[in-house]
């Protein structure tokens, strides 16, 4: 393994386990509460996204989501030869931050995983909708950069706190299937599961299929460009 390879693999791994850390647990600390105002927790989730992008996102792209690495190689944003790191990466660091959340906070909501709690049709076409608004806040931000301010960093961090608030209470938001996968293992919690593992790289590969780049420096790694343009 080169050293950037091994670079971006540990930084997809540490972005991703603070990733589901912080969000899996906020999920785990409501079930002991006894609840808490979805708002909270969308909250809580743009944090978890928004702080590891700033601290990551120019070491390997801060993709941290299996299906986000899979639309920009899809794209051509990425090489595929740089997948694998990422993936394998991105559900390392899934499975730790979830192991840390269950001995640290607790086990309560099954991890926090992301389990139907409608029909699976209603389930499929939520994430399949917010992922492709995931995806192509994450295109806006390889095509164009970080903006002034680096204020497009937000983007997906804004889509994932928004699909928490609106489709967390059905469908658990995913969005990312390291981070639906790790806590189901973990607590063997499998209730409706592949209907995240294909509703959320279907949207990512079709958003990807549509939305071709018209110029690419695979120097940028995804959406880690440093262009300041606003």
């Amino acid at each position: 393994m080169s050293r950037s390879t091994a670079t971006r693999f540990l930084s997809e791994a540490a972005g991703t386990a603070l990733l589901v850390g912080i969000g899996t647990g906020a999920i785990v600390l409501a079930a002991r509460a006894g609840g808490a105002p979805q708002w909270v927790l969308a909250v809580v989730w743009f944090l978890g996204v928004l702080l590891p992008m700033l601290a990551c996102v120019r070491i390997s792209g801060a993709h941290f989501n299996p299906a986000v690495t899979l639309g920009l190689a899809v794209s051509g944003r990425i090489a595929w030869r740089e997948t694998p790191e990422y993936v394998l990466g991105q559900f390392a660091g899934a499975f730790l931050g979830s192991a840390a959340v269950g001995i640290t906070i607790g086990t309560e909501a099954h991890l926090g995983s992301t389990v139907p709690a409608t029909g699976l049709p209603a389930v499929f076409a939520g994430e399949a909708l917010f992922t492709s608004a995931l995806v192509a806040s994450v295109f806006v931000l390889a095509d164009r950069g970080e903006g002034r301010l680096r204020w497009r960093l937000a983007l997906p961090p804004l889509v994932v706190g928004l699909a928490t608030y609106v489709i967390g209470p059905w469908t658990g938001s995913s969005l990312n299937p390291a981070r639906s996968i790790a806590p189901a293992v973990l607590s063997e919690t499998f209730t409706g599961l592949w209907v995240y593992l294909l509703a959320v790289p279907s949207a990512a590969v079709l958003v990807a299929i549509a939305w071709r780049p018209t110029s690419v420096d695979r120097l940028d790694r995804g959406p880690g460009r440093r262009d300041s343009r606003s």
